[in-house]
């Protein structure tokens, strides 16, 4: 009887060193126990040497291979000496052009740039004046499941007093400002913080306009005199800044007001605050518009989106009422030398003219020139009964003495602007020239000097206006110390302000390494040689000699 161990032996024979299994005696195996074949090693004397010249011989008349660099696939290529090695033909040719490119790109030293340019980094924004306060994480107890404990669920009931005001659960964002007299207590200083008494001293200095005639020769060299540090960028407002004016001190003090209704106040140098600024709330909307009175030197107006004109008093410490809608307001302008009557824009196409003196804080009158929104006023400094007004497409100048309720006749309109109009002023000094920034890519200035009914347009300036919705509308206006020049902001790189002649001949860029965004807001000091602007962050940078 044949055992397990005999079948094996003899289904298995051994014939010159090599191992293999006989057609007639094979043997069914277990796929999970089959082992893979041992190799055999064969020693160095019985090797055959007739393999091994024929190795030695096809080795050496294979041809050498070449590793060439292939910058697209990320590894190399091998290739024959004789410049083929089994590549086709396209291959041949897009190795090539590699070739060639890189010996292009290494002639004008483009991939050095490349790497410089990784290398620069953006400088950091100016830290200085308003800090971020750490917000306090208030601790809440640990919160239970009701439905654990075997409780009902509460059931939430409204405030009476919400639902009241809002029934349709139509709840705004910001809450408006109540009506009345505000305290001017500044949100960056503790309570009880009283205003320093240097800040009422420089708002008593004598702010009288000083007009001045100088040849542009002057006036270039006067400009290029300004300079900017890294200390005169400060963030003066939390967001982003709408509107700034310069106090006609000799100091440098000046005004922002921001996206969300605040308004800071910065003096150079100054050591009260955070790096000299102090941060009030007297609005809850965007500060479309702000002048320091000229007669007036501690009273700042301030017209904002929320339907609300405030003036900041700083004798008595309070933001007034002058002034009081519902929602839109818009812009104003002064309309007698006494600062006392006051002309109000809104964005529902509406003008109202407002008397300081009146008690309360309504309008004298009001009227309806145009059924769009009415972005700019601006007031003829010689004869004040007229005043400019950007209605969508078309500036018209009006006489406030003829104007009606609705459908009010305009003295003349400055045509040929493609889209809506950011502004429109009068020239400071003479009015004989009316300038208007447009969204057309185009600043406009034209012939006041006589009111026809279509005055001549003098200059056309191309100017990119398309700042996009983040940033403040681009707006060129007057240096109210010179008759016929003006700044405007600009989106070109580097960033810089450009001063133009009315006759369309730039003057000075004022560009510089502490000048890294755009600069929408921008105006001139009413008396001595300096220049603020304001970008999207809430920073102001001033130029100054």
């Amino acid at each position: 009887m044949f055992t397990r161990q005999t079948k094996r032996e003899a289904a298995v024979k051994i014939v010159a060193g090599e191992q293999y299994l006989t057609p007639d005696a094979t043997v069914r195996r277990s796929s999970r126990r089959a082992v893979a074949p041992k190799r055999l090693h064969f020693s160095p004397d019985t090797t055959d040497k007739n393999v091994t010249e024929k190795k030695t011989k096809t080795d050496k008349e294979k041809p050498e291979k070449t590793r060439i660099k292939d910058e697209d696939a990320e590894g190399e290529v091998d290739q024959t000496a004789d410049g083929h090695g089994g590549l086709s033909e396209y291959e041949l040719k897009r190795l090539e052009n590699i070739r060639k490119n890189q010996a292009f790109l290494s002639s004008i030293n483009l991939l050095q740039a490349r790497e410089d340019l990784h290398q620069t980094t953006r400088p950091k924004p100016s830290q200085r004046g308003l800090r971020s306060q750490p917000a306090l994480k208030e601790v809440l107890p640990p919160r239970k499941s009701l439905r654990l404990q075997n409780k009902p669920a509460e059931k939430m009931t409204p405030l009476k007093e919400f639902t009241a005001l809002f029934p349709h659960d139509d709840m705004p964002r910001v809450f408006k400002k109540p009506a009345g007299p505000l305290l001017m207590n500044p949100l960056n200083q503790d309570e009880g913080f009283k205003l320093p008494p240097q800040l009422l001293e420089l708002w008593s200095e004598d702010t009288k306009e000083r007009k001045r005639n100088i040849d542009l020769k002057e006036y270039i060299s006067a400009l290029k005199s300004m300079k900017i540090t890294e200390d005169n960028v400060v963030k003066v407002v939390k967001d982003r800044v709408f509107s700034a004016a310069f106090h006609p001190c000799s100091s440098l003090l000046l005004a922002a007001g921001d996206k969300w209704g605040k308004v800071g106040l910065w003096k150079l140098g100054a050591e009260w605050g955070d790096d000299g600024v102090l941060l009030f709330e007297p609005h809850s909307r965007p500060v479309g518009c702000m002048a320091f009175s000229m007669v007036h030197p501690t009273q700042l107006l301030s017209a904002s989106y929320d339907g609300s004109l405030r003036c900041m008093d700083v004798e008595k410490a309070v933001f007034d009422d002058v002034y009081d809608i519902d929602d839109g307001l818009k812009t104003f302008a002064f309309m007698s030398h006494d600062c006392s009557t006051l002309l109000v824009g809104s964005w529902f196409g509406e003008v109202a003219i407002v008397d300081r003196r009146t008690p309360g804080n309504s309008h004298e009158s009001l009227h309806s020139l145009n059924p769009k929104a009415v972005r700019s006023v601006s007031v003829h400094p010689l004869h004040m009964q007229y005043f400019a007004a950007a209605e969508g497409r078309t500036v018209s100048i009006y006489d406030s003495r003829y104007l009606k309720k609705t459908k009010s006749k305009a003295v003349s309109h400055l045509h040929g602007h493609a889209l809506a109009i950011t502004s429109a002023y009068f020239s400071p000094w003479t009015g004989n020239r009316v300038l208007t920034s447009c969204m057309d890519n185009h600043i406009r200035v034209y012939d006041t000097s006589s009111l026809t009914a279509e005055p001549p347009l003098l200059k056309s300036i191309s100017h990119d206006m398309h700042t996009g919705r983040w940033l403040s509308k681009i707006s060129a206006v007057w240096d109210p110390k010179q008759e016929d020049c003006f700044v405007v902001g600009s989106m070109k790189r580097p960033r810089r302000l450009e001063v133009f002649h009315e006759s369309g001949r730039l003057l000075h860029s004022f560009m510089d390494e502490n000048v890294g965004t755009v600069l929408s807001v921008t105006a001139f000091h009413p008396t001595r040689n300096a220049l603020l602007g304001g970008n999207s962050s809430g920073r102001m940078h001033v130029f100054y000699s």
